[in-house]
C-alpha cells in the first residue's frame, strides 16, 4: 500500500478473507492461499486507516492445486473472487495491490481472479531481494511483530511478539545457516502490523497468549492469539514522520488485498 501511495494512487478500501467463527482451529486455517492467524484484530485496520473494510468467510478448500488454476466450485480461490466482486460493486476500483513476493501459486490465482473481474493485479514486491526488502520495510517505519513461527531456528518463547527490526539480524543469520526466507515467504513466520506511516492510529496489544499448534522438537509451530487490543492516537512527532516518509516509487493500486499475509 505504501508503494501505491508513493506512485500517486489512492487506497479506497481494505479487503480480508477470514475463517468461520465457529470453525475448530480457525486461528490457523489449513489454507494454501490465506493467512488466518491474527484475523480477530483485522477490524482495527479499518479504523486505523479510516477506510472501509470488506470481509468474507472462507468457505472453500484448496481443491485445484495445479500450476495453472481454472475456475473450480468449492475452491478457496472462489471466495477471493466473490469478495473482490463485492468490493468492485461497492467501490470504484481498478486494481488490487498484492503483497506477494515469491509464491507463483498465489500469483497465478490472484491473476486469474483479477482477469475475470477486469481488475489489474499489482504486485510491486514481486521477486524483490528479500534482505533488501526487509531492510526497506524497517527503514520506512513499518512496525510489524511476528505472530507465528514455523521453522528451524525460530523459537516460540523467544521470537513471538518480536518486531521485524529486532529480528532482522537473526533472520539474515538463519537464511545463511538453513536457507530460511528472510521475509518468511517459505511460511517460516507470519506478522501483524501494529503501525506504519499510513495508519492514523496505532494498534496496541494489551494481552495475548501463545498457542502451540505443533510441538515439533526441531521446528515447533506456534502463534500468538490476541486477547485484548486497542487503538491509540499517534503523537505529533509520528504524524510529522507520516507526512514526510520516504518511499521508493514503483507501484500503484486502488485496493489493498493481502494475499498470503493479512498483515502488509
Amino acid at each position: 500500500m505504501m508503494q501505491c501511495i508513493a506512485a500517486g494512487h489512492q487506497i479506497v478500501a481494505l479487503a480480508n478473507l477470514r475463517p468461520a467463527e465457529n470453525q475448530v482451529g480457525s486461528d490457523e486455517l489449513d489454507s494454501y492461499m490465506y493467512q488466518t492467524v491474527g484475523h480477530h484484530a483485522i477490524d482495527l485496520y479499518a479504523e486505523a486507516m479510516a477506510l472501509p473494510l470488506y470481509r468474507r468467510t472462507i468457505r472453500g478448500r484448496s481443491l485445484d492445486t495445479r500450476q495453472v488454476y481454472t475456475k473450480c466450485e468449492g475452491d478457496e480461490v472462489e471466495d477471493l473472487y466473490e469478495l473482490l466482486k463485492l468490493v468492485k460493486e461497492k467501490e470504484e476500483i481498478e486494481g488490487i495491490s498484492v503483497g506477494a513476493i515469491l509464491s507463483d501459486y498465489q500469483r497465478v490465482r490472484v491473476e486469474n481472479v483479477c482477469t475475470r473481474l477486469n481488475l489489474q493485479p499489482l504486485a510491486y514486491l514481486w521477486q524483490r531481494n528479500q534482505e533488501d526488502l526487509l531492510r526497506e520495510m524497517i527503514s520506512c517505519n513499518i512496525q510489524a511483530v511476528i505472530i507465528k513461527v514455523a521453522a528451524l531456528g525460530l523459537d516460540p518463547d523467544k521470537h513471538l511478539g518480536k518486531t521485524l527490526d529486532q529480528m532482522e539480524p537473526y533472520l539474515v543469520e538463519l537464511s545463511k545457516k538453513y536457507g530460511v526466507h528472510v521475509c518468511g515467504e517459505g511460511g517460516e513466520y507470519e506478522t501483524f502490523t501494529l503501525d506504519c506511516p499510513l495508519f492514523k492510529k496505532k494498534i496496541i496489544v494489551d494481552s495475548s497468549e501463545v498457542i502451540i499448534h505443533s510441538a515439533d522438537a526441531f521446528a515447533p509451530v506456534a502463534y500468538l492469539r490476541f486477547l485484548e487490543l486497542h487503538l491509540e492516537d499517534k503523537d505529533k512527532e509520528s504524524k510529522k514522520m507520516k507526512d514526510g516518509f520516504y518511499l521508493p516509487a514503483f507501484g500503484s493500486a486502488q485496493l489493498f488485498y493481502p494475499v498470503s499475509h493479512i498483515c502488509p
